[in-house]
């Protein structure tokens, strides 16, 4: 997918969990529930983009469920304070434990770098989520925001784990 608008070269890291030097790294991993019946609503909720909407984030994607090469557009804030972040889905995992995506950051995004949502059912029937990401700055008001930025990504991935527990409950 090199060479498609991204904003970075290392297209599909999160997948292999590679930590790209010259980013900001960041790995958050929240308890959302327990059980096939709940594993399969965070992976449902996850898939098809309702964890990000009921964040709530407004979600623009060219199809209804995340797979390679959908574009995604994510919204947060209102009016004038709207942070406005285009990506791709970079890759997707479904299988009978484990379900995921990723996308990476296209042209006016504010970061550049790729973000993955994984959600797994480990051995003691436990569902959990995985945030994983490396970005840095890519636009002058990112940049300014300098140590604040982090703190934001830190305190979405959180928020993510949050909405998919409520949306993961069988």
């Amino acid at each position: 997918m090199s060479g498609q608008g991204f904003t970075y070269r290392e297209v599909g890291a999160t997948r292999d969990a590679d930590r790209p030097p010259g980013y900001r790294h960041l790995r958050v991993r929240t308890l959302v529930g327990a059980g096939p019946d709940a594993f399969r609503n965070a992976s449902d909720a996850l898939m098809e983009f309702w964890m990000h909407r009921a964040l709530p984030a407004r979600v623009r994607a060219s199809a209804p469920r995340a797979a390679p090469g959908v574009s995604v557009e994510m919204g947060l804030g209102i009016g004038p304070l709207r942070l406005t972040a285009p990506c791709r889905v970079v890759w997707t995992q479904e299988e009978e434990r484990r379900a995921g995506w990723a996308y990476g950051t296209l042209e006016g995004h504010p970061v550049a770098g790729e973000e993955a949502f994984v959600v797994h059912l480990d051995d003691g029937g436990e569902v959990w989520l995985t945030v994983t990401s490396f970005s840095r700055p890519a636009t002058a008001p990112a940049r300014l925001a300098g140590p604040f930025g982090p703190l934001f990504q830190r305190a979405y991935a959180r928020r993510c784990g949050a909405v998919l527990r409520r949306l993961a409950r069988p």
